[in-house]
């Protein structure tokens, strides 16, 4: 796998979790030069065990982590001091096998909520998967992207290679293309804002601070993790990992206004919104990608929210599915956003289509429009004509499909 940033190995295996025979359930993913970790959870009162423990390892360990363990099949939510034993048992675990501290490895689970972990499996499974890595002489990167699926129908991945500027104490300073970012997500259902919306770890050989890197990580997941919906519900579970081993030459990232920050950002928000995207498009039932364009709002603020109460309509999601050209429903969505702005002033264009202008309809013909709608990816843009600010957000259709994997989730 291309950009996997110098240092990190990753495998996964099946371990048993999953009921589904034919599917990788354990993932590891492990460097062996410590790391500085930032991360984003979920804002769901309800916090998994596994996020509980990454937290407290964070706290001690956020300069000092090596491994993330992590399961599906099994989300290891609501299972109270039982969950949080077994969580703190998947680290130790782990770490012992890889001969570090609990502390500087990081947990997450994903799959089903309510149900305890089946530990004589996982023990059996983390030592194979821990001899696994350690002995690993070929990428199986892949192997560890299937491992954190549950619903997805395809593997998220996205990776990125740019150019820091290196010094060589006798040759003098030299452009090389020396720094990566690799990142795989997992999700498909139960997407939506705050924070993150699903599992995704993101690695790189950057030499940055701890708070740079956590500043980064903040920005690049507000414009696009943040910027996703498939079904408006927020997991109990959702986390991103940003793991940075500092193996790349460049000299340490330490001023926010640096170009090299500026460079860091730009691609780390670069790999994320790939990732978003991904997930969007393999949205449970999802048969259409949507792309929601608020641009001259008055603030980004206002826009975001205009985007967002769009994007979770389900009479908007319904109709693009049915391929509907009930263009109403996007106008009441945005009139009831709570955002104030002159209906009057407002343009909508559908797939290039203007539907309404000044606030008023046009002479857009139906049969046009639904037919556009048949299209995989449908672009709606609302010009509010008030300010200067612009936002993008992602979601996709709600279909009969999304119903029916849903209602029989966990049998």
């Amino acid at each position: 796998m291309k950009n996997i940033p110098k240092g990190f190995l990753f495998t996964g295996i099946r371990c048993g979790i999953s009921a589904r025979k034919d599917k990788n359930d354990l993932a590891l993913f492990y460097s062996g030069q410590p790391c500085i970790t930032a991360a984003v959870f979920t804002k769901n009162l309800f916090k998994a065990a596994p996020i509980l423990v990454s937290r407290e390892h964070l706290k001690s360990s956020s300069k000092n982590i090596h491994a993330i363990i992590a399961n599906s099949g099994c989300a290891n939510a609501c299972t109270g001091k039982q969950g949080m034993i077994d969580a703190k048992e998947m680290c130790s675990l782990t770490a012992q096998n890889l001969k570090i501290k609990p502390q500087q490895v990081l947990v997450a689970s994903t799959g089903v909520i309510g149900r305890l972990l089946p530990m004589n499996t996982m023990r059996n499974g983390i030592k194979i998967i821990s001899k696994k890595i350690l002995q690993s002489s070929s990428d199986s990167s892949l192997e560890a992207v299937k491992a954190i699926m549950t619903t997805d129908t395809f593997p998220k991945l996205a990776s990125t290679n740019f150019k820091f500027q290196i010094s060589q104490p006798k040759a003098g300073p030299l452009q090389a293309e020396n720094a990566s970012i690799w990142g795989c997500a997992k999700g498909s259902g139960m997407i939506h804002p705050d924070m993150a919306t699903m599992l995704a770890f993101i690695f790189t050989d950057v030499n940055i601070s701890k708070n740079l890197l956590a500043l980064a990580l903040k920005t690049a997941a507000d414009e696009t993790f943040n910027c996703i919906s498939v079904d408006g519900d927020t997991s109990t579970n959702d986390t991103v990992f940003l793991l940075s081993n500092a193996q790349a030459q460049n000299k340490i990232i330490n001023s926010e206004k640096s170009r090299e920050f500026e460079i860091f950002s730009t691609e780390l928000t670069k790999v994320c919104r790939e990732l978003a995207k991904k997930i969007v498009r393999d949205g449970e039932g999802a048969t259409k990608f949507v792309i929601i364009k608020v641009n001259s709002a008055k603030n980004k603020n206002e826009a975001k929210q205009i985007a967002k109460t769009i994007a979770t309509s389900p009479l908007v999601k319904t109709a693009i599915f049915g391929c509907d050209p009930n263009w109403g429903r996007i106008i009441a969505a945005a009139g009831r956003s709570g955002v104030d702005f002159n209906p009057d002033k407002v343009q909508i264009h559908i797939n290039g289509h203007c539907v309404t202008k000044n606030g008023t309809m046009t002479e857009i013909s139906e049969k046009d429009l639904s037919k556009s709608f048949k299209q995989k990816e449908v672009e709606i843009k609302i010009d509010l004509n008030c300010g200067k600010e612009k936002f993008e957000y992602y979601t996709c259709d709600l279909t009969y499909d999304y119903v029916k994997i849903n209602a029989s989730y966990t049998t």
